[in-house]
C-alpha cells in the first residue's frame, strides 16, 4: 500500500531493479516532509527505487541556510542520495509572500527534477493541509476546482501523505528519533493560512467536533471527482467548438521528430511559449448558449488558457458571458493574462462564414 502511495510498483517482495527510477522528496526539514522522506527511504534498501531529496532555501528568515543544511544532513543520514540544497530568490511581485515563495519553490523543484532525471517529486502535504485549503477556498468564494483542494497527483508531483493527519507525521518522526524543524511562520498570524491553522480550525473542532478536518478532506475528494468530470466534458466541448487562428507568419510552432512541440524538451520554453500559442480563439455564440452554465464557464476559461492567459476570476467570466446576451457593448472584455474577448456582430461575419453567424473572439494582446 505504501509503495502504491509513493507511485512505486511493488509486488511486496524484494526485487531490485537493474535501473531503478529516481524519486525526489521535497523536504523543508519539517515533520511532514521529514516523515515522508523516512518512509520513502525504506524503498532505497529494497533496491526498487532510488530516492533523493531537494531542500529549497527561500532565504526569507535569518538562519535559513543553517536550517537547510541541517535538513540535508538528516536526509543523507536516512540514506537518500542525491540530496541537493537549492537557494532561491523570492520575487516581491505583488502576489503576496506565500504565492511568491511557492512560485520560486516549484521553479527550483522543476529544475532539479529535470536535471537529475527524476520520475516523480514527493510532497509532504497532509489531511490537515487539505482541510485548510478547503476553508481558504470557501473564504475566497472559489469554485469547484479550488474547493477540491490539493490534488494527490499533478504532473510529476505526488502527495502520498494526503490522507494522514499532521499529528501522525510527528509520531513517525518521534518513533524514528528524528528531530524536525518547526517553521515559525506556520504560527505567524500575519499569514491567513497560519490563522486558519492555529485559530479557525481549532475553534471549529471545539464547536463542531474533532471530525471537522476529516470532513473537509472528504468534501475535497468528492469535489475533486466532480471537477475532474466537468473539466473532461468541458475539454471535449472546447475541442469541438474552438477555432484557433495561428500566430502571424514566422511564429509557427516547430515540432520535434516525434511530433511533440519543440518547447516540450526545451529549457527556454517559458520565453518562447507565447510565440507558439494561437493568436486568436473563436467560439460560436449559439453553441455556447446551449451549454450548461458549469460547462460554459469552463469552456470560456479554456479559451483564455489556450492563449497563454491564467484562469479568469468568476467575475471576469460573468463579464465574458454577458456578451452572449447581445445587449450593450460588444467588448472587448479584459480577462486574465493579457487576453481579451469580444463578439463578432451577426452583421459582420467573417468572409468564410454566413453573415448571420456570431462568434466570441478571444485575442492575445501584445
Amino acid at each position: 500500500m505504501v509503495a502504491a502511495l509513493l507511485g512505486i510498483s511493488s509486488t511486496g517482495r524484494i526485487r531490485p531493479a537493474a535501473e531503478p527510477p529516481l524519486v525526489l522528496v521535497a523536504c523543508s526539514g519539517g515533520p511532514d516532509s521529514l516523515a515522508l522522506a523516512a518512509v520513502a527511504a525504506f524503498f532505497v534498501h529494497r533496491g526498487e527505487v532510488r530516492v533523493g531529496a531537494v531542500v529549497v532555501d527561500h532565504q526569507l528568515q535569518p538562519g535559513s541556510a543553517e536550517v537547510a543544511a541541517g535538513a540535508a544532513a538528516a536526509l543523507r543520514g536516512l540514506g537518500l542520495d542525491p540530496v541537493q540544497i537549492r537557494t532561491v530568490d523570492v520575487a516581491h511581485d505583488g502576489d503576496g509572500p506565500e504565492a511568491s515563495a511557492r512560485t520560486a519553490r516549484y521553479g527550483a523543484l522543476d529544475e532539479a527534477a529535470r536535471e537529475l532525471g527524476a520520475s516523480e517529486v514527493l510532497l509532504g502535504h497532509t489531511l490537515d493541509d487539505q482541510a485548510e485549503s478547503v476553508l481558504l477556498g470557501l473564504v475566497r468564494g472559489s469554485g469547484t476546482r479550488s474547493l477540491a483542494g490539493i490534488p494527490q497527483r499533478r504532473g510529476i508531483y505526488l502527495r502520498p501523505l494526503l490522507g494522514l493527519r499532521r499529528e501522525e507525521t510527528l509520531e513517525i518522526c518521534d518513533t524514528l528519533g528524528l528531530d524536525p524543524w518547526h517553521d515559525p511562520t506556520n504560527a505567524d498570524p500575519a499569514f491567513m493560512r497560519s490563522r486558519v491553522r492555529t485559530v479557525v480550525l481549532p475553534f471549529l473542532a471545539e464547536q463542531l467536533g474533532a471530525g471537522i478536518a476529516p470532513s473537509l478532506y472528504r468534501s475535497a475528494r468528492i469535489l475533486a471527482a466532480d471537477a475532474d468530470y466537468l473539466d473532461e466534458l468541458a475539454g471535449a466541448e472546447f475541442a469541438r467548438l474552438a477555432e484557433q487562428l495561428p500566430a502571424p507568419a514566422g511564429d509557427e510552432d516547430k515540432n520535434n521528430d516525434d511530433g511533440a512541440p519543440a518547447w516540450a524538451a526545451d529549457a527556454t520554453a517559458p520565453q518562447r511559449l507565447l510565440q507558439e500559442l494561437p493568436q486568436e480563439v473563436r467560439l460560436p455564440e449559439d453553441a455556447l448558449r446551449a451549454l450548461a452554465p458549469a460547462l460554459r464557464q469552463r469552456v470560456l476559461a479554456l479559451a483564455v488558457v489556450a492563449l497563454g492567459g491564467s484562469q479568469p476570476s468568476y467575475e471576469r467570466l460573468l463579464a465574458a458571458q454577458s456578451l452572449l446576451e447581445r445587449r450593450g457593448s460588444a467588448g472587448p472584455v479584459e480577462l486574465a493574462g493579457k487576453v481579451s474577448v469580444s463578439r463578432i456582430p451577426r452583421s459582420q461575419g467573417s468572409p468564410h462564414e454566413g453573415s448571420g453567424y456570431g462568434k466570441l473572439v478571444f485575442r492575445r494582446n501584445a
